[in-house]
């Protein structure tokens, strides 16, 4: 797996179609009889380059992730295809024809950049990294517009690209995850200092945990969701400064902030709505709200409450039917009276573990009626709302 070179071979790319499908719990005995006609290395890493293509599939799908080669940390830190396109097309739109992908890793961004059209230089400081890019872009037909560099990237020159994008790496061997930007490597400091400098725009990809206090001035932030998860926050530059908005994927729908106070809290209504975690990350709860007429149902907890129905793909709407002091003997004997057999359980402001909760108030499945239990508070007290999904 530390090196691609022997998958790239006649040999090996024949290995690794045969073994393509290879189910997991039969590996060894795949193994057994490869090694046979091929060296066990070679065995071994076709094996394991199938395990992560299948893994990779989620992220670019059958057809792309068949065909590319991946590192494991390639296919944990990628970004999403559906997102890379999404941002590449941001950047088409704005007249970019050509872009430094700082922190490229496998390609990923790489690839949906140069799909749109844009000439990309890819660059990573790690050979096997820089070497999925580069095989990655030939399997995928884009070798002609992506040339990828193996070097550290705070001694790139990007003066002759339109535009950079900075992707920084976010984990550590020995912390995991990384909290502080200025610890990212390279640095968010260095990273805005690169944008700044770009001749037409740049975007920067970070942790969507990132507090608002921390985004520069010059920069427009972007809260992006697909699916339904939140994937990453986008810095851009030569776009909007000081916007801030939430793009829900698929669609795009893009909402922005028009700097609106804080809803007004209100009685629990007929309605419950779930803001997209964007919405939330992006602090544009209030501006759901508005469209929604609606309220909060505690001052602190991000659920908008209605007594009216209105469609909006910034939020999932439930018909509330139960509000109740928490109480797990009560929650229990109303799951039983009702026949509940699928429970989902929410939270927002409540210290219970949802599937603490779901393996105490439903040992049993009762039936085979649904219910979604929202633990939160109202009004400052510690409460659950029983209701369903609007559909």
């Amino acid at each position: 797996m530390n090196d691609l070179a022997p998958l790239l071979t006649p040999e090996g790319r024949a290995l690794l179609d045969e073994v393509r499908d290879t189910d997991p719990a039969h590996e060894l005995a795949v193994a057994t009889r490869l090694r046979r006609d091929h060296p066990a290395e070679l065995v071994s890493a076709a094996l394991g380059q199938a395990r992560l293509r299948q893994r990779a599939v989620a992220k670019f799908g059958a057809e792309d992730a068949a065909r590319m080669f991946f590192t494991p940390n390639g296919v944990e830190q990628s970004t999403r295809r559906s997102v890379a396109a999404y941002r590449a097309e941001r950047l088409r739109a704005a007249g970019v024809r050509s872009v430094a992908d700082l922190c490229c890793g496998i390609g990923g961004d790489a690839i949906a950049l140069a799909r749109a059209g844009i000439r990309v230089l890819a660059v990573d400081r790690d050979p096997q990294t820089a070497a999925a890019a580069r095989a990655n872009a030939e399997a995928l037909g884009l070798a002609n517009l992506i040339e990828v560099r193996e070097a550290d990237v705070t001694e790139v020159d990007t003066s002759g690209y339109d535009a950079v994008f900075v992707d920084p790496a976010r984990r550590s061997s020995k912390r995991g995850r990384i909290f502080d930007p200025e610890a990212y490597s390279p640095p968010l400091s260095w990273a805005v200092s690169t944008a700044l400098a770009a001749s037409r725009a740049a975007a920067l990809k970070i942790a969507p945990g990132i507090p608002h206090e921390a985004v520069p001035a010059e920069a427009e932030a972007e809260w992006i969701s697909d699916g339904g998860d939140v994937k990453e926050a986008v810095l851009w530059f030569g776009t909007a400064p000081g916007t801030i908005r939430a793009t829900l994927l698929p669609g795009p729908h893009t909402l922005v902030s028009r700097g609106l106070p804080d809803p007004e809290v209100r009685p629990v209504g007929r309605y419950l709505y779930e803001p997209d975690g964007a919405v939330v990350r992006s602090h544009l709860v209030a501006e759901v709200a508005e469209t929604l007429d609606g309220g909060l149902i505690d001052p602190t907890i991000a659920y908008v409450t209605t007594d009216t129905l209105t469609p909006t793909p910034y939020a999932t709407a439930y018909e509330i039917t139960d509000r109740l002091p928490f109480n797990l003997k009560k929650l229990k004997a109303l799951l039983r009276e009702r026949e509940v057999g699928v429970l989902t359980v929410k939270k927002r402001g409540s210290a219970v573990e949802p599937e603490e909760l779901r393996r105490k108030a439903l040992p049993k499945p009762h039936g085979t009626a649904s219910v979604t239990v929202f633990l939160t508070r109202v009004a400052g007290a510690p409460t659950m709302l029983l209701g369903h999904p609007v559909r």
